[in-house]
């Protein structure tokens, strides 16, 4: 691990504008830094402690300082990513996605309704046609009833799954339970309840899931999360946390380099963004990135999109701050 001096002289704070809010994000701040083995990303959401963003910075000394395993496949599967837009902006939405065959749809915003949810879902079908895939995210804002009303509704969409529709572990289970008694055929996936947990493993062991969504950053890089995916032993999707097309290098690295992979995976999102830091995005072509594009992007000498993205005052100075922290955490 690179020490603090060295790792502040390569840190550069910048400000990403999104073409949709997402998560309630129109800005999305993170830092790059560039290594001996190429550039890391470093951008937990603000809101989260240092003690869990210090996992966000391994993953990008990782990539900055290290290596990553030996990929088991070229090219990923990628879906497109469609935010709490309304209907009428879901085609604008999908254009940014070129050839994804797959959708995850943002469902249960804060201020909406199921009947919006319906009708995004619904749009995103019809875009689409019946022959693709449409998994929903709730990000753990649905109470376990809430969940069973809006999937039995959501359900006649053909839902490939549904992510993280409640926040504990507990819930997920019930959940699966009632789905299955209701004759509701939808598939559990686990986001929060993994990387966002002290115990990753528990969704596992308590049939909480029928699949885990891993992320590289929270899980602390590529290495710790294939280990967490080994040892839960349920099918799994890697996706992304609004990065740059830097930190989805690593998304793709982390993709390449499972066992097995059945799902298209969440690595498309920098066709959110209305910037990147590389002259030339990291963004799905045919609905899909190649491990040799990821591996370029990170390796590059350059990043040509950090000239006029460069935090300055306060957000630089809270953002470097951040970093000195988790650093010391890691130390």
């Amino acid at each position: 691990m690179p020490d603090l001096p060295e790792l502040l002289a390569v840190a550069t704070p910048v400000a990403l504008p999104m073409r949709v809010r997402f998560r309630g994000i129109e800005v999305r701040e993170t830092v790059l830094f560039r290594g001996p083995s190429g550039w890391g990303e470093f951008g937990p959401f603000p809101e989260y402690a240092d003690a869990e963003a210090r996992r966000w910075l391994a993953a990008g000394l990782e990539s900055a300082w290290e290596a990553w395993p030996e990929p088991v496949r070229d090219r990923v599967e990628v879906n497109a990513t469609v935010p709490a837009v309304p209907p009428e902006r879901v085609a604008e939405v999908l254009a940014g996605f070129d050839g994804c065959r797959t959708a995850k749809v943002k469902v249960a915003e804060r201020g909406q309704s199921v009947d919006d949810d319906v009708a995004r879902v619904a749009e995103v079908r019809a875009q689409l046609g019946p022959s693709a895939h449409i998994r929903v995210d709730a990000n753990a804002a649905w109470t376990v009833d809430q969940a069973r009303e809006a999937l039995s509704r959501l359900s006649a969409y053909d839902l490939q799954y549904a992510e993280q529709p409640c926040a504990e572990v507990s819930e997920l289970a019930e959940l699966r339970l009632l789905l299955a008694r209701d004759g509701v055929d939808v598939p559990i996936a686990a986001d929060e309840s993994v990387r966002k947990a002290e115990d990753p493993l528990r969704v596992a062991r308590e049939g909480a899931a029928d699949l885990v969504v891993v992320k590289v950053a929270p899980l602390g890089g590529v290495a710790s999360a294939l280990q967490i995916v080994a040892q839960c032993g349920l099918p799994a999707v890697v996706s992304s946390a609004i990065d740059s097309s830097v930190g989805i290098a690593a998304g793709v690295a982390l993709a390449a380099a499972l066992p097995e992979l059945d799902f298209a995976c969440g690595l498309g999102t920098v066709g959110l963004l209305d910037a990147d830091v590389a002259e030339r995005p990291l963004l799905p072509s045919g609905g899909v990135i190649t491990v040799a594009d990821a591996l370029a992007m990170v390796r590059a000498d350059e990043q040509p999109g950090l000239a006029g993205r460069e935090l300055t005052g306060e957000r630089r100075d809270w953002w470097l701050d951040r970093l000195t922290r988790c650093h010391a955490l890691l130390s």
